[in-house]
């Protein structure tokens, strides 16, 4: 069998050193689709040097994204990746990424869960500086086909969103080349940008990177309901609910209550076809 559970879970964790700097954040967020406008003193923050801020969800691809293509590999592991689709995403940050750093990553399998046709892996990455705990990263990783072991089928949760109108709503536009410029920040994996690969894992073009989709709500809840301050973000988690193609647009609805906000994203020309759902932000 592919997956050893009881393997992997006892397998070492993995170090690895990583670094970044303000290039790599500038690809991150116009990965996203920010810079538009280009000079809007707002979207400046996301794109020029002199004004960067850090948007908490650069965390997924930080170092090239080696925490999650390296966790795929390891004992109890032998993993294709026409199988794996990304089916749910927490970071925790336990204070703001700076523009320049360098971390010590470091990676373990926490959980595999036995679905039935399907298991997912819990891949579990924490980043420290010399300053201490920069942030959790609890990667959901689904693989087709690798079920039926007989294991736990861990937590099954789902949100209801508030029984109101969303406080906020944006539409966001995804670009025809999004995932082309997305992939640059690491997440190299030819199901978003090779149409053959994509026919081989059940699509019929290329899809969006779900952590693209996840970073682009992150953004529009940090510039609608956090008046633009990306150190209030203290954690957020979504369940990748559906995929979305290029060219498409996200409608991102938003209720903010107390220190959450709820969050629903679809998919404007698929008659709001769910993409991201079970999404909260919690903030200061």
């Amino acid at each position: 069998m592919p997956i050893d559970a009881a393997k992997a879970v006892a397998a070492e964790p993995r170090s690895a050193e990583i670094g970044w700097d303000h290039k790599d954040i500038q690809l991150y967020h116009l990965g996203l689709g920010a810079g538009i406008p280009a000079t809007d003193p707002d979207e400046l923050r996301y794109t020029l040097e002199s004004k960067l801020h850090v948007l908490p969800s650069f965390a997924t691809v930080a170092g090239a994204g080696k925490g999650v293509i390296g966790g795929l590999t390891g004992p109890g592991l032998d993993i294709s990746l026409a199988s794996v689709l990304h089916g749910g995403q927490t970071i925790r940050v336990h204070r703001p990424i700076p523009v320049r750093g360098r971390a010590v990553s470091t990676s373990r399998i926490a959980a595999v869960y036995d679905k039935g046709k399907a298991a997912i892996l819990v891949l579990r990455t924490e980043a420290a500086d010399d300053e201490g705990p920069l942030w959790t990263s609890d990667a959901q990783i689904f693989v087709r086909g690798e079920g039926g072991f007989g294991g736990d089928r861990g937590p099954s949760v789902r949100l209801e969103l508030p029984p109101r109108e969303p406080d906020k709503v944006v539409e966001k536009a995804i670009r025809k080349d999004q995932a082309l410029l997305y992939r640059l920040s690491g997440d190299w994996n030819p199901l978003h940008a090779d149409p053959e690969f994509a026919k081989l894992a059940g699509f019929d073009r290329p899809i969006l990177h779900g952590l693209c989709s996840y970073g682009m709500a992150l953004k529009a809840v940090v510039d609608t309901v956090l008046g633009g301050d990306v150190g209030r973000v203290r954690s957020y988690t979504t369940r990748f609910a559906g995929m979305v193609f290029p060219g498409e647009t996200l409608r991102i609805r938003m209720w903010a209550g107390g220190s959450q906000v709820h969050v629903s994203v679809t998919a404007v020309e698929r008659d709001d076809a769910p993409v991201l759902a079970d999404t909260i932000v919690e903030h200061a």
